[in-house]
């Protein structure tokens, strides 16, 4: 192979890769912020359904495995039950979303500190995105964005 013809083959990907990485710079933030959005409320709506399905077993797990300091199960069920399931439709919304990531934070934190440590690539990718959201905000496809236009009229 000639010099040439190797430095073709080493050029073309490295340019294609250079155009890939300049189109992949002009996507909208609001894309990952929206994703963001319904991913957190996905997931802490579902935990939020399934402590309600059975609130029995739910208490019973805040007693015996949970075992959080300070609250008494029933409080601490009721109150995760409540953040879990209210949090979300705020986000989906995307309404209040910097106020509304912030119990879902302490949630988290709680749940890596106090119950499964163990799990903590999982926590902290919740944990990420919840950042994300605190610092960048609900996006353009948001209430909050609609609120704000028709404020600063």
């Amino acid at each position: 192979m000639s010099m040439l013809a190797h430095q073709r083959s080493i050029t073309r990907p490295w340019a294609l890769a250079l155009a890939a990485r300049e189109w992949l710079n002009h996507l909208p933030l609001s894309i990952p912020q929206t994703l963001a959005r319904f991913a957190i409320a996905g997931v802490f709506f579902k935990s939020g359904m399934t402590k309600i399905a059975n609130w029995d077993l739910t208490v019973q797990l805040f007693q015996d495995e949970y075992r959080l300091p300070l609250l008494p199960p029933e409080l601490a069920a009721a109150m995760g039950a409540t953040l879990e399931l209210s949090m979300p439709v705020l986000l989906v919304l995307g309404l209040f979303t910097r106020l509304a990531v912030l119990p879902l934070l302490g949630m988290t934190a709680v749940i890596e500190i106090f119950v499964y440590p163990e799990n903590w690539v999982e926590h902290l990718t919740w944990a990420t995105l919840m950042i994300f959201l605190l610092l960048r905000g609900a996006g353009p496809y948001s209430l909050d964005r609609a609120i704000d236009r028709s404020l600063n009229r």
